[in-house]
C-alpha cells in the first residue's frame, strides 16, 4: 500500500513538497486555509541550489521560460558607484533568475494530479497514535495519513505540536515591496543591490523580464506586523531614498503609475528551532526556519526540503519506518537551515553598512540536498 500523506499549508513549499512526494510514489493531499490557491507579493530569486530542485520536480524549462535568469549582478552604493565583490557573493549572473510568486506556485500546482489540493481547510489541531496522524480543521473535518507535514508558515499551528510555542522575532527592518513594468532606463536580466547606512535597496526582473521586482529596506524602531498583503506609501519610500542613485528614483516613481504596486513587509524571523519533528509530524520551510531574505534563500531552502523529505520517506520500510525517515530529515536539513538563517541575519547588517559584510555562498549555491538524502538512504 502506498504511503500516505497530508501537506498542511498550499504556499510554494506546500506545493513543492506534494509534486515531491507525488514522483516519489506516495499517495499526498494537500490542505490549504484560503479558499482559493494562490501568492500574494511579488518576485522571489531563485538560486542555483534551488533551480537544481525546480528541475527535479519537473518545472526547470517552464521557470526558464516565465522567469527572467540574471545576465548581470551588481552591488552599488548608494550614489550609484560599483562595488567590487565576487561573484558568489551576491547572485551568480547566468545562474540565478527571478520569478514571480505565483507563476512559480502556478507551475508546480500544475505538476498535481486534480484533487490534490483542497482549499478552505484552516488547521486548527493534530493528534496521532503509533499508527498514523491527524490533522483536524476549522470546519470539524479531519484528515489522516501515515505522515503529516505542517508547511503553514511562520505563524505555524503545527509547530506548537513539535515545540513550545513562541512569537517571530521582529527584524528591526520594515521591507516596501512590489513590481513595476519593465524601465527603459533600467538594463535587461540585472539583478542591482544599493547599498547604504541604514537602509538598501533591490530590484530584478521578473515574468520574462517584463516586471522589476523592488525591494527598499529601511530600518525602524517600532515594530511592524508581518503582512504580504499590507499597503505600502511610495511617498514615505521615496523620502527614505532620497538621494540615493536616480535609476531608485524613476523605480519609485512607477509605482503609483499603470502597473505598478506597493505593499509594506515587516521582517520577521526564528532562532533555529531545536527540533522539527514530532513521531509522525514533521516541519517544512517557514514554519520549521523562518528566515530573512537577505541571502535569497527562503524559497530555496523550502525547496530542499521537500526533496529531502520525499526522498527518505520513499525509501523507508512503509508507514512502519515514517518516525526513522523524518528524524533522518532533521538531522539532514536542520543545521543547514539554521546557517542560513543566522547568515541572512549577518548579511542584512552588512547591506545596512555600505556592504561592509559580504558572505560567501558557494555553500549554499553548489550544495545539492537531493544527492545528500540518497546517500543517507544506501
Amino acid at each position: 500500500m502506498a504511503l500516505r500523506a497530508v501537506v498542511v499549508g498550499g504556499g510554494i513549499g506546500g506545493i513543492a513538497a506534494a509534486v515531491a512526494l507525488a514522483r516519489a510514489g506516495i499517495d499526498v493531499q494537500v490542505h490549504e486555509q484560503a479558499q482559493q490557491l494562490t501568492e500574494v507579493g511579488a518576485g522571489v530569486s531563485l538560486a542555483p541550489n534551488g533551480l537544481r530542485m525546480l528541475a527535479r520536480l519537473g518545472v526547470g524549462e517552464q521557470v526558464r521560460r516565465v522567469g527572467a535568469r540574471y545576465v548581470s549582478a551588481q552591488l552599488r552604493f548608494s550614489d550609484g558607484r560599483a562595488l567590487r565583490h565576487e561573484p558568489y557573493q551576491f547572485a551568480m549572473a547566468g545562474q540565478n533568475a527571478g520569478i514571480h510568486r505565483a507563476d512559480l506556485l502556478a507551475l508546480l500546482a500544475g505538476q498535481l494530479p486534480p484533487g490534490t489540493v483542497r482549499t478552505g481547510h484552516r488547521c486548527t489541531g493534530f493528534r496521532q497514535d503509533d499508527h498514523g496522524a491527524t490533522a483536524v480543521f476549522a470546519d470539524g473535518t479531519t484528515a489522516t495519513a501515515d505522515v503529516v507535514i505542517g508547511a503553514d508558515g511562520i505563524h505555524s499551528v503545527l509547530q506548537g505540536f513539535v515545540v513550545a510555542p513562541a512569537e517571530p522575532v521582529f527584524s528591526g527592518v520594515v521591507a516596501y515591496r512590489g513590481l513595476v513594468p519593465r524601465l527603459a532606463e533600467y538594463p535587461d536580466g540585472a539583478i542591482r543591490m544599493w547599498m547604504g547606512e541604514g537602509r538598501h535597496f533591490l530590484v530584478f526582473p521578473v515574468r520574462a523580464g517584463q516586471l522589476l521586482n523592488y525591494v527598499g529596506f529601511v530600518q525602524t524602531a517600532t515594530a511592524v506586523r508581518e503582512s504580504w498583503s499590507a499597503s505600502g506609501d511610495p511617498a514615505a519610500l521615496a523620502a527614505y531614498f532620497d538621494g540615493w542613485d536616480p535609476v531608485i528614483g524613476r523605480v519609485i516613481a512607477a509605482i503609483s503609475g499603470p502597473g505598478g504596486s506597493g505593499f509594506q513587509w515587516g521582517m520577521y524571523d526564528r532562532m533555529p528551532l531545536p527540533r522539527w519533528s514530532s513521531g509522525r509530524l514533521t516541519l517544512l520551510g517557514d514554519a520549521a526556519h523562518p528566515m530573512l531574505p537577505h541571502l535569497g534563500q527562503g524559497v530555496n531552502q523550502a525547496l530542499e526540503d521537500a526533496m529531502a523529505l520525499a526522498t527518505l520517506l520513499a525509501a523507508g520500510p512503509g508507514a512502519a519506518g515514517v518516525p526513522r525517515a523524518l528524524a533522518a530529515y532533521e538531522e539532514l536539513r536542520r543545521d543547514r537551515t539554521a546557517r542560513v538563517q543566522l547568515g541572512s541575519r549577518r548579511q542584512g547588517a552588512g547591506w545596512d553598512s555600505s556592504g561592509s559584510q559580504l558572505v560567501d555562498r558557494r555553500w549554499i549555491y553548489d550544495y545539492d540536498v537531493w544527492a545528500e538524502a540518497v546517500a543517507l538512504t544506501r
